[in-house]
Formats: C-alpha cells, structure tokens, sequence
C-alpha cells in the first residue's frame, strides 16, 4: 500500500514533532492518539473498528481498513507484505540501515522509525499512523505503553513463536487472515510437491551458516522458518544443528569447520546475496573448507542471508523453499 501524501497544512506540523524536546514527547503522544479503556487508541476518521486479541491475551480496538501501518519488527513487516500492505513505517534490519536486504524492494517507501533494539517515538509518532504492528523478537516490545499512546497497538506473537501462527496473527490485525490461509495452503502444497521432487537427495544432511568476520555461525536451528521448512520436506541438519537454538545465531570456531559440514551446505552473510558470493570467496582461502565435503562436491549454495537469518515470515519462509528447490530437485 503507498503512504498517502500529506496536504501542505499538515507537513509544518510533522517537522514541529520531530522537533519536540523529549520532556514535550508525553504531551505529543497523547495528541496524536486518544486512549480507550483497552488500553489501545482509536483514529477519529476511521471508518469503522474491530478488535483483536494480542499475544498477551489483550483486546485491542483496530481500524477495520487500516491505511497506515507500521511494523516495528521483520517478521510483522514480512507478513505484511505478504499480504500485499506496505507499511508506512518499519524497523531496520540487524545489521542494515534500512529494511531487511530481502524485503528492501518491496518496502521502499517505508520510513525507518526503529532499530531492533528500540523505537523512535518521536519519528513514529510524526507518521501518525492508525496501526502498529511488532513482536517479541524486537526491544520496542518494551514501550507498549507508549505505543498505544500513539496509536493502536498489536503484539502479534511471543519470543520463538511458529512463523505460521505469527503470520496469522498479523493477518488477523490487519483483518486478512482468509488471505493469509489462502497464502499457508499454497505454501503447504509446494512443499509436499518439492519433498517427491528431491529424489536422491531426500533425507540429505542440509546444514545453513552464515559467515561472518572470518567465521561461520549456525543458524536455522528449531522450528523458526528454516528449520521448520527443513523438516517439512524431510531433510536432516548436521549433529550441532539439531534441537532448539540458544539465540539468534551460534558462532562456531573455526578448529570445528567441520561441524558444519554436509551433503549440501547453504552459505550466506547477513545481507544480500551478493555480500555472501564475497563472503564465500573469503571462506574458501580457510584451511580445511576446501576438505568439506559439501565443498569438493560442489554442494555450497550461496543464499540471501538476509531472508534465511531472518526472525521469520512468510516471504523469508518461501525464499527458503525456492533457494532449497532451486538446488536440490534439480
């Protein structure tokens, strides 16, 4: 969805919120949002509401057409997207000044309002919008307060939820979840279809690093969108990628390169793809990567690290299925 443009009455009052000292921010907040008994707001020129329950178990009054919407985390900007919303303001990705890489194109009129670690309520605030939407995989989870202060306000899932069940319920808030289960259902049956087509590579011992200052880090591990997917279609990861991660990425040194090793290894950095073809380059100058068998056999895909390290959705969840079928039913 494009942001829709500002009359030029309003476009002084946007820079005079940006430049409200913070012990003015309280003040701004509540004129930019009027608070309801749930804790939520509501946009006078909202055509209508509706109310969802959050990850929390609170009711929270949303627009029922919401046109303005920022998504505070990627998973709720993926999934967003997915459904054919483009946000008006979202978070940067780990390590990236805009969006994440893999949803850069589809995002690109979305104004940066968030890092990872926290929100900028001011620039948030100054957007105006009707929805926000984010999870537990980012700090702003913290200022839900001061969220619902600006606008209403949905926490669609819990730290290490199923991507799936996140997807739904950022479709629910966004009052698409027929579309979401339309989107699950395609997925679903291209999964079963790429699991017949792997042929000699089913069951194959599939391991997914990302490599980063001169090192590999385990990532995909559990039930999130790699590990989930990997699982669904019968593949087997390495002895040290198997069970529930300890956070978001798990180094590994490089006197254990051969952890990492397998029938097929899916190599990626945190950006683009093109930042994992340079990240490859450098891997192979490491002793001992040129013995790993995924190496002499010509099994190493270089991925968009971006959609595969990511905190999940959608969009990163069918990037790992195409990457995976690209190379392996072939």
């Amino acid at each position: 969805m494009s942001r829709p443009s500002l009359s030029p009455s309003h476009r002084p009052a946007r820079r005079a919120a940006v430049a409200l000292p913070v012990t003015a921010l309280a003040g701004a907040l509540v004129l930019t949002g009027c608070g309801s008994d749930d804790g939520s707001s509501k946009n006078p020129s909202s055509s209508g509401t509706r109310s969802v329950t959050d990850a929390l178990g609170k009711k929270v009054t949303v627009p029922a057409a919401p046109e303005k919407v920022v998504t505070l985390s990627e998973p709720t900007l993926d999934a967003s997207l997915a459904l054919g919303v483009e946000p008006i303001g979202a978070t940067a990705g780990r390590g990236q000044k805009g969006v994440s890489a893999y949803l850069a194109k589809k995002a690109d009129k979305a104004e940066i309002v968030a890092s990872v670690a926290e929100p900028d309520l001011e620039k948030l605030a100054s957007l105006q919008p009707d929805l926000i939407l984010l999870d537990e995989t980012v700090g702003s989870k913290r200022v839900l307060d001061k969220l619902r202060s600006i606008a209403p306000t949905v926490l669609t899932a819990k730290l290490n939820e199923d991507w799936k069940t996140a997807f739904t319920a950022t479709a629910d808030a966004l009052n698409k979840k027929a579309d979401a289960q339309k989107w699950l259902a395609r997925f679903d049956s291209d999964v079963a279809a790429a699991k017949t087509s792997l042929k000699g590579n089913a069951g194959a011992v599939t391991s997914v690093v990302r490599w980063q200052d001169g090192a590999p880090s385990i990532v995909g591990k559990g039930k999130g969108h790699v590990g989930s997917t990997l699982t669904a279609l019968g593949l087997k990861r390495p002895a040290n990628q198997q069970g529930e991660s300890i956070g978001h990425s798990e180094p590994v040194s490089l006197e254990k390169l051969g952890t990492i090793d397998g029938d097929w290894l899916f190599f990626g950095a945190l950006g683009d793809k093109a930042s994992g073809e340079q990240a490859y380059q450098e891997a192979r100058k490491v002793p001992n990567f040129g013995k790993l068998k995924a190496e002499k056999d010509h099994h190493v895909v270089v991925i968009e690290g971006a959609a595969w390290n990511s905190s999940g959705g959608p969009i990163a969840a069918r990037t790992v299925l195409d990457d995976i079928k690209s190379a392996m039913t072939n």
